[in-house]
């Protein structure tokens, strides 16, 4: 039985590069090898929380396709659970092809698939019961994942005592709190990036933002917001933490490794402070290597990170 339930996306990721520029029109670029990857949300959450000793598992839709059976494997080799991955007819695997160049930001081709078929009905009541963290990867990159549905799993989960986490991808154009005021009453922990917090409460300011979701009702609130670190909120409560300097290879994966210490905190029922310097390193150590899980800390090395490496987050009271 899983402790941590990671539902959402899951995806095919094809890495190409790093290369020194994109190839003209009518050009044959040599590159380096194109492996395919593991990645989504929810997939990669469950693969950087096994790392850390977690018991995970994860729950979404892939298709009946060779890139499914190429995941599934990846997944069992990473002691990640796919009991609750549904194989599908209707779609094709999800995928997304990465362009790193150098010098440049990522650029990515991205086929919804399966991921569109996943629905709230497909996170089964007795497999909540088991779990003592609930992850949800890719909200509002699931077309088919209804608001209301979505909400009653939440409250299930309150009501048993099951810690839910929450995560967020904001389609480009996407603006608004119509469809996540209803559910943040009744998430423990929300997990936008401040660009996805801007459309999403009209507000630049990251202070702000986090004013309008606790405003909504949710319990706490974790904005990352890059090279300036993170800032996180609960009642009046509120922390700043900063970032870890280091060497980038590949950002991919940054953010659901951050996600992963998070989920590990409320797991330990660690303290904010701590919490949060464990997720940065996580969050830091997925640039390290191409792909978005390769590069992750196990338990060891994340504390012997932590203990050569101080990070100073720092407490206020509003």
């Amino acid at each position: 039985m899983a402790d941590v339930g990671c539902a959402g996306i899951i995806v095919a990721d094809t890495i190409c590069g790093p290369i020194p520029r994109l190839p003209h029109e009518g050009e044959l670029l040599a590159v380096p090898p194109m492996p395919m990857k593991v990645g989504g949300c929810a997939a990669n959450v469950a693969i950087d929380l096994a790392k850390q000793g977690v018991d995970a598992e994860v729950c979404g839709c892939v298709g009946n396709d060779a890139a499914a059976d190429v995941l599934l494997q990846v997944l069992h080799a990473a002691s990640v659970g796919c009991g609750q991955v549904r194989r599908i007819e209707s779609h094709p695997t999800s995928q997304s092809i990465f362009l790193i160049v150098q010098g440049q930001d990522r650029r990515f081709l991205h086929s919804f698939g399966a991921n569109a078929a996943f629905e709230a009905g497909q996170i089964r009541r007795e497999w909540i019961d088991g779990l003592k963290v609930f992850y949800l990867g890719g909200l509002f990159a699931m077309p088919a994942l209804r608001v209301d549905e979505l909400a009653e799993t939440l409250r299930y989960c309150r009501e048993r005592g099951i810690a839910t986490v929450v995560d967020v991808v904001v389609p480009h154009g996407y603006s608004g709190m119509g469809e996540l005021a209803p559910l943040l009453p009744h998430i423990d922990y929300f997990l936008p990036n401040d660009d996805e917090a801007g459309p999403l409460t009209g507000r630049a300011d990251v202070d702000e933002q986090i004013d309008v979701f606790l405003g909504h009702g949710a319990r706490t609130v974790i904005v990352t917001c890059g090279a300036a670190g993170a800032a996180a909120a609960s009642g009046p409560r509120r922390w700043r933490a900063e970032a870890y300097r280091c060497e980038t290879i590949d950002p991919s994966g940054s953010g659901d490794a951050f996600a992963a210490g998070v989920v590990l905190g409320v797991l330990r029922q660690w303290d904010m402070a701590q919490t949060l310097r464990f997720a940065a390193a996580l969050g830091a150590s997925a640039t390290m290597a191409i792909g978005t899980t390769d590069g992750v800390f196990d338990s060891t090395q994340a504390q012997a990170f932590l203990t050569d490496h101080p990070l100073r987050v720092t407490e206020s009271t509003r």
